[in-house]
């Protein structure tokens, strides 16, 4: 039996279903910067695509023709698509400041290779992570060398704050929420002098975050690839915080299938629904009080507004879903309940699976969106078991009990 997970469901009045992928949105994400990000990232060391995952079983259980899910917990190594942006933005800050100060272009071989690992030992790059963001960045600082300082929140584990000081990088723990975090790395970075690598935007920033944005989108072009030929995905499910990740893939989506584009839903925590209620009000729109959710990578009470010039009118549908329902998901997914593999998976990494089941479990919710058994449905699976203890936690096992 599936189980019935609660939702709350909202059509995006700025949906432009028929729209052509417009300057609007071309000067954020673009083909020529995903051949240049993709170019760099499957250049460094272990880099190889992810696996995206049929799960027929699900599907059936469902009354869907096709599921497919983008195993992104082994990528390099760090059990998240992450490294894709924030590590990507390291770079292109780097290259950047090796430009300016010696006025010569670079390549990633040089970098990786130390040609100018001493300009680039004083070059101090931060950003606000409730984990994942930060690893990232952490990573990249350390492979392209880099001094790294990250801002987390009250509420990011310690699990996770370990992972990130693991990289090198100095932690410093910020009072108050995610967005609260945001705001002290750009008043430190200026009074520093640091460059910011941010997942999001204050209004001032535009390059970094794109940067950010634009690897992500390296995960959403691999799996179009990996798609049978035959097969056009009518629906993605795509969980969202500040909104890069959702941002990224509805864009590339949208430019590899014009007008036959899938349905893109957003999926985000009740407590911290800064799309759905941006969205639902055609600006953006700031969630306040507390907004701390097991799906910490998600905990965002405020949107990228260099997102919000892809998914105003990309995005069809913005739903929420609950906490309760991520664990499950999470325990589901572990027991190969439905005869697909057990699988790893990590909080904020289900969220877009849970929408996906919440709303397939809603006979009139399920007629709206336009879910039927002809539909093929791509989520993507965001992170693995990025804090171990807390996944033993909540599924009851360790993440090598789970794939043994």
């Amino acid at each position: 039996m599936n189980p019935k997970y609660a939702f709350e469901l909202t059509a995006n009045p700025g949906h432009e279903p028929t729209a052509e992928y417009g300057p609007r949105q071309a000067r954020i994400l673009n083909q020529s910067g995903l051949a240049q990000a993709r170019d760099a990232i499957s250049s460094w060391p272990g880099y190889a695509p992810t696996s995206l995952l049929r799960l027929d079983g699900l599907a059936d259980a469902l009354g869907i023709k096709a599921l497919y899910y983008k195993q992104e917990g082994e990528r390099f190594g760090l059990a998240s698509f992450k490294p894709l942006g924030g590590a990507y933005a390291v770079l292109r800050r780097l290259q950047a400041e090796i430009r300016e100060r010696l006025n010569v272009e670079t390549n990633v071989g040089d970098i990786l290779a130390g040609k100018f690992s001493d300009l680039a030992a004083g070059v101090t790059v931060t950003a606000a992570t409730d984990g994942n963001h930060g690893r990232s960045v952490a990573w990249g600082a350390r492979m392209f060398g880099c001094r790294c300082v990250i801002f987390i929140n009250e509420a990011v584990s310690i699990g996770r704050e370990r992972a990130i000081a693991a990289y090198g990088a100095e932690v410093r723990r910020n009072p108050g929420s995610y967005d609260d975090a945001v705001r002290t790395t750009f008043e430190t970075a200026r009074s520093e002098g640091w460059h910011v690598v941010p997942d999001t935007t204050d209004g001032e920033t535009f390059e970094a975050p794109r940067d950010v944005t634009q690897g992500y989108a390296v995960m959403a072009a691999e799996a179009i690839e990996q798609l049978p030929a035959d097969v056009v995905p009518s629906h993605i499910f795509l969980q969202a915080g500040v909104g890069g990740m959702a941002a990224a893939t509805c864009a590339q989506f949208w430019q590899s299938y014009g007008d036959r584009r899938p349905t893109s839903i957003i999926v985000e925590p009740e407590q911290s629904a800064c799309w759905f209620h941006s969205l639902q009000n055609r600006r953006p729109t700031v969630i306040s009080g507390d907004i701390d959710s097991v799906m910490a990578g998600l905990a965002c009470g405020e949107i990228s507004t260099l997102a919000w010039d892809i998914l105003e009118p990309g995005a069809a549908w913005a739903m929420t879903v609950q906490d309760g329902a991520a664990e499950d998901c999470m325990r589901l997914l572990a027991d190969g309940r439905h005869g697909d593999a057990p699988m790893v998976a990590g909080e904020s990494g289900v969220a877009g699976l849970v929408g996906l089941i919440a709303l397939a479990g809603d006979k009139e919710a399920r007629s709206r969106a336009g879910l039927t058994e002809t539909s093929s449905i791509i989520v993507f699976g965001t992170e693995g078991a990025t804090d171990p203890e807390m996944y033993r936690h909540i599924v009851g096992r360790t993440p090598e009990e789970v794939t043994a």
